[in-house]
């Protein structure tokens, strides 16, 4: 590990200085040979980093952790969790916060690393990260940042020349993320579990300052807190649920105070609606389904409530009320979000109620005659300007369809308001496994292809229309792993 003076970025270390107990110190696996594979140049400027100096040694030094500005305090973050309903204390086994960054709005940003080596918290793993999976990351954060969906963001795919061996031996990389935090409900349980009041309390102050300030100025601050949170979970597993977006390990690891989409690992999006899709191979009993997300994530948050407890109030009961019908609030948020979110992918406005009733009949015969999701939507704006056999072609129960759609169009669609919010590209999954498979071997061509498409989701791209079209039939069910 080398300190520079001459500096790539000015690295703070609030989180390693507010919580000390949950932050500890690590460094970075050295780097055989790196080489850049995908470096996101605007929000390197966003960041305030100049893309072409990331690209120096000391650039790559700073994106892979060997290289440490002068003054950071890369660290390993202490995190408990659920995972599969299960509680762990946790941490971060092979990444590093290396620490934050202020943008150019003023905003306080995390870079994170993962894939950087073993830490404390490794548990006998490697530490190590392979390619494919830290460029599905890469192309998914991108596709949901341009679709205006909260999410971590990626910076840098950095190959490491380093073999990794999972199955079989495959090439290592690591992955700098950018997080307005990593504080997520996990943190907050492992602060409970640890039976310091005064931990707890200054955890969720610090996620109040650099999330929820609002909260800090209620008479019932950590009260008003959960509340936000809960608030922002329902936005965003709404906006997951309309764009067909499977998350696959909504563990409460997994699950941030700022409402943000983080770790895209066995992540992909739905191609013929089917609200029972699971992609993960490892969620065996389909608990974080396409479905079951909402319900997931009112579970997740049941569970920060628990935690949050103490600090609610004194009185057990009183708290435990309080925090109840705070929770409560989750499902009427999510309902009106996704709601909302429907009428405005059918291009309609005005009285709420006049649609509905469109809703679960339209579901009911998209998943009757498997229609692929994403398609479904352009070719309904195109029914809604008057040619309507591309969408009527998606359907086996034409009578059914055509009952529906005479309903629908009585109402007076915007098709072009409907074109401003349905994608004519998201990451396919079938173009994704094209695209990490030529990466892995050394062509990123289709990669930067797929790349230029998801971050623009609703504009058609000459020359790259085959990723707007749905899978080929013969690409079968389709499985997704962690890479771990």
């Amino acid at each position: 590990m080398t300190v520079v003076p001459q500096q790539v970025a000015m690295l703070q270390h609030r989180y390693a200085t507010a919580l000390p107990e949950l932050a500890l110190p690590s460094v970075a696996a050295a780097v055989p040979d790196p080489q850049v594979v995908v470096l996101n140049e605007p929000l390197a400027v966003e960041l305030g980093l100049a893309p072409d100096r990331l690209r120096t040694p000391d650039g790559v030094g700073l994106l892979t952790g060997t290289v440490v500005p002068e003054g950071a305090m890369p660290v390993a973050q202490a995190y408990a969790g659920h995972q599969f309903g299960g509680f762990t204390q946790l941490g971060d086994g092979r990444a590093l916060l290396m620490g934050e960054l202020v943008d150019l709005d003023g905003r306080l940003r995390d870079l994170h690393l993962k894939g950087s080596g073993r830490t404390p918290f490794a548990r006998g793993g490697d530490g190590l990260a392979v390619l494919g999976p830290m460029l599905r990351e890469y192309v998914v954060s991108e596709a949901m940042h341009a679709l205006g969906i909260p999410t971590t963001r990626s910076l840098a795919v950095v190959a490491t020349g380093r073999a990794v061996r999972r199955e079989e031996s495959l090439p290592g990389a690591v992955l700098a993320r950018v997080a307005s935090s990593h504080l997520r409900v996990g943190t907050v349980q492992l602060a409970r579990a640890a039976g310091d009041p005064d931990l707890l309390r200054r955890v969720v102050d610090h996620a109040i300052e650099r999330h929820h300030p609002d909260a800090a100025r209620d008479a019932h601050p950590y009260l008003a807190f959960y509340r936000s949170v809960v608030s922002a979970q329902a936005r965003l597993i709404a906006q997951w649920m309309l764009v067909g977006f499977v998350h696959g390990v909504m563990n409460t690891d997994n699950m941030t105070l700022s409402g943000e989409t983080i770790d895209y690992g066995p992540c992909a999006f739905i191609d013929a609606f089917d609200p029972a899709t699971v992609f993960s191979s490892i969620d065996q009993g389909g608990r974080y389904g396409y479905a079951n997300q909402p319900a997931a994530g009112e579970w997740n948050l049941a569970r920060l409530a628990e935690a949050l407890l103490p600090l609610i109030d004194e009185d057990q009961d009183r708290a435990i009320a309080l925090a109840t019908e705070a929770l409560g609030a989750f499902r009427a948020e999510y309902d009106t979000a996704w709601a909302m979110g429907m009428r405005v992918k059918l291009g309609l406005a005005g009285d709420a109620s006049t649609s509905d009733e469109l809703f679960a009949p339209l579901l009911d015969l998209l998943r009757e005659s498997h229609v692929d999701y994403t398609s479904f939507w352009r070719r309904l704006a195109a029914a809604a300007r008057g040619d309507v056999e591309p969408v009527r072609g998606l359907f086996v129960d034409l009578a059914g369809f055509d009952a529906w759609l005479a309903r629908w169009r009585a109402l007076a669609p915007d098709a072009d308001a409907m074109d401003r919010v349905n994608p004519l590209h998201i990451p396919r999954n079938h173009l994704v496994e094209e695209a990490l498979g030529a990466a892995t071997s050394g062509d990123v061509a289709p990669l930067e292809n797929l790349l230029e498409a998801v971050r623009s989701p609703y504009q058609r791209v000459v020359g790259l229309e085959r990723y707007a079209e749905a899978p080929p039939a013969d690409f079968g069910r389709y499985r997704t792993f962690c890479g771990t």
